[in-house]
């Protein structure tokens, strides 16, 4: 099993396959091994590299930690793997990573993939970090008295059961570390990106948002589209915030096109 560090914590990343390199960054809490319906979808075409953000899966944790270090994690990565340059491929946290990504290293991204995230300006409305660690903290309690969400629990109208079902039973072996998560939290809050700085990044970019997402709405998926100068937004409608399970197979077929026009455009 591939290991690599970077600021002494220990990162856990894979490859497969051959073809132009995809780095795949998961969101908030959970471990690449929630990669796997791109992995089935794109893996005979591309070469994917993937890894655990720290406090997830089998990478190590920070007690405090930032959007930029873990921006340097997935360089560190890239490292690892041998490869100069790839298709930064992002949801939701690890779309806000992949965005920094190509502001501070657009020498190492071929393109960026955006997935059910968003351009996290300075104008945000504040979020009390000791309200996160509570909440994280009571999560095994309050998940007995939580009722199911709307758009089916949040997956979207048009997402398949079958695909809802397999996705939460793949969950259930989610491993993480609660101060790791509780970091990844706290570095959201802390972190934002000017307008400006968004429009600077001047790499093709391919933004994929549900029209029923319940946690990052799709308004602001629309506005980073808008931000970003060689941006295109792929809208799929009735599906919410986990859209690569929900529209797993045109999501993956919208990810191989914008590839295939980047790399015949370079």
């Amino acid at each position: 099993m591939p290991y690599t560090s970077n600021g002494g914590i220990r990162l856990y990343w894979e490859a497969q396959g051959e073809g132009p390199p995809i780095l795949l960054i998961m969101g908030h809490s959970l471990s690449s091994a929630m990669w796997y319906a791109a992995k089935e979808g794109l893996g005979d075409r591309h070469r994917l590299i993937w890894f655990d953000n720290q406090g997830t899966g089998q990478s190590g944790s920070r007690r405090r930690t930032s959007i930029a270090e873990m921006t340097a994690d997935a360089v560190a990565v890239l490292d690892a793997a041998g490869v100069d340059k790839a298709h930064i491929y992002g949801v939701s946290m690890g779309g806000g990573i992949a965005l920094e990504f190509g502001a501070r290293y657009p020498n190492r991204a071929r393109s960026l993939i955006l997935g059910c995230t968003k351009a996290k300006l300075p104008d945000g409305p504040p979020r009390g970090k000791w309200k996160v660690s509570v909440i994280y903290r009571l999560l095994p309690l309050l998940k007995l008295f939580a009722k199911p969400g709307p758009f089916k629990n949040g997956y979207g109208d048009n997402a398949p059961d079958d695909a809802i079902a397999r996705d939460k039973a793949m969950g259930k072996n989610e491993v993480f570390s609660m101060p790791g998560v509780i970091a990844q939290s706290h570095a959201i809050i802390d972190y934002s990106i000017t307008p400006e700085e968004v429009a600077a990044v001047k790499l093709p970019a391919l933004v994929l948002h549900g029209d029923q997402d319940q946690a990052v709405p799709y308004e602001d998926g629309k506005r980073l589209a808008e931000l970003l100068p060689n941006a295109r937004l792929v809208t799929f409608e009735g599906i919410g915030h986990n859209y690569f399970i929900g529209a797993g197979d045109r999501a993956n077929a919208e990810v191989d096109r914008f590839i295939q026009a980047v790399e015949k455009a370079a």
